[in-house]
């Protein structure tokens, strides 16, 4: 009997992250800071507007863009708090997703052999998407000493004539690293100066504590280089509802949306009602979410500091990326023995790629009140194996 299965989907292993949350299935008065998912609630009026969509009966497919009226908000949207301007009808598309818009976006653009600058540590799905798409995924090692961002230099030393695309993961999940507009302005002269084009990952754009985000979409030459894409999970704790965006040059954009038309169809109709409050009148509670987690964000901070764990300070989304090189063991190792003797659940930094090794992340996506009580767990567990040195 033939191998039923593709060599290409067999050789992308499984996500890093999955491993401890099997193992946490198992074990009771385990402590999780291990998703990336918000712990609100779905503001009221957001939900209470696909509840009456689904009232009023628009239970069918929207048109495979996504609705006219999602759209247009966006396109406010994203003028008003980013100053980049996107035409709604031919540069802007619904995805199921920005997950979704991440893949199509690489099979539109890439042919076999095409190279894909990714960062890492960074999202887990570029990289196996690069390989989906009949690319060729080139990692660029972001180094702590740079707070995680990526150099001038470090762009500079990746680009092959075969790179045709970046992607740029900011702000970071693992890490919490930005890019400011300054470190931004020195990249996009670097892609202009080697015709390359850019995904950039938006998803945390509301979720910065000490400055505005800035889009990359919004320097000059680059808006027509660049496959922006951003969702609802994050900033409006939409995680379920399934839904994103992805705004681009007309010619791309049309690309990606003939592979959605095949694939997908159209995003969740409810969810798009529900989508256009948000973005409408959501401000306040993104505000009031964001808040929430920066006062989580210098908790951790500060624990850390007092149990003597360096970590550098994040600046966007909601993770923390401290180091645990000093006790001499893996990531992996480190993270499933505290889930075995102290119940807590973290994220080995390998799982985002292997220069994530002696880092972990923690999500601080939590309640304070969890938050204490993982934190207390964690520093028993490291309190332990210093006295065992």
């Amino acid at each position: 009997m033939r191998n039923p299965l593709s060599e290409r989907i067999t050789d992308i292993p499984f996500s890093g992250i999955r491993k401890f949350f099997d193992i946490a299935a198992e074990m009771k008065d385990v402590i999780s800071l291990g998703v990336g998912e918000p712990d609100f609630d779905t503001p009221w009026h957001i939900r209470d507007e696909g509840i009456y969509s689904l009232e009023k009966g628009r239970t069918a497919y929207t048109s495979n863009a996504g609705l006219k009226e999602l759209k247009i908000e966006i396109a406010k949207y994203l003028e008003r708090r980013f100053q980049v301007s996107y035409h709604y009808d031919t540069e802007m598309m619904i995805t199921v997703g920005g997950s979704e818009a991440i893949d199509i976006a690489m099979r539109a653009m890439l042919d076999p052999g095409d190279e894909v600058l990714i960062p890492q540590p960074s999202y887990v799905s570029y990289e196996p998407c690069a390989v989906l798409a009949n690319g060729v995924p080139v990692i660029i090692n972001l180094k702590e000493e740079n707070e995680f961002r990526l150099t001038a230099q470090e762009l500079t030393d990746a680009i092959t004539p075969r790179t045709k695309l970046l992607v740029l993961p900011f702000p970071n999940n693992p890490t919490g690293a930005i890019m400011q507009r300054k470190d931004l302005e020195a990249i996009a002269r670097i892609i202009i100066d080697h015709d390359l084009y850019v995904i950039s990952d938006e998803i945390y754009a509301e979720l910065t504590y000490q400055q505005e985000h800035v889009s990359i979409a919004s320097l000059p030459g680059m808006r027509e280089r660049t496959v922006l894409i951003n969702g609802f999970s994050k900033a409006y704790a939409m995680t379920g509802w399934r839904l994103g965006y992805a705004c681009a040059p007309k010619v791309i954009l049309e690309q990606m949306l003939k592979i959605h038309q095949y694939a997908i169809m159209c995003a969740p109709t409810t969810s798009q009602y529900a989508a256009v409050e948000a973005v409408r009148n959501g401000d306040e509670d993104v505000i009031s979410m964001r808040e929430e987690y920066n006062g989580r964000r210098r908790y951790l901070m500060h624990r850390f500091e007092e149990m003597g764990l360096s970590c550098f300070e994040p600046f966007g989304a909601f993770y923390a990326f401290p180091c645990i090189k000093e006790f001499g063991m893996s990531a992996d190792e480190f993270a499933t023995r505290m889930l075995q003797e102290e119940k807590v659940v973290v994220v080995p930094g390998t799982a985002f790629g292997e220069c994530g090794e002696g880092f972990l992340r923690i999500s601080y996506a939590y309640s304070l009140e969890k938050l204490e009580e993982a934190l207390n767990r964690m520093e028993r567990f490291i309190t332990k194996l210093r006295q065992q040195k």
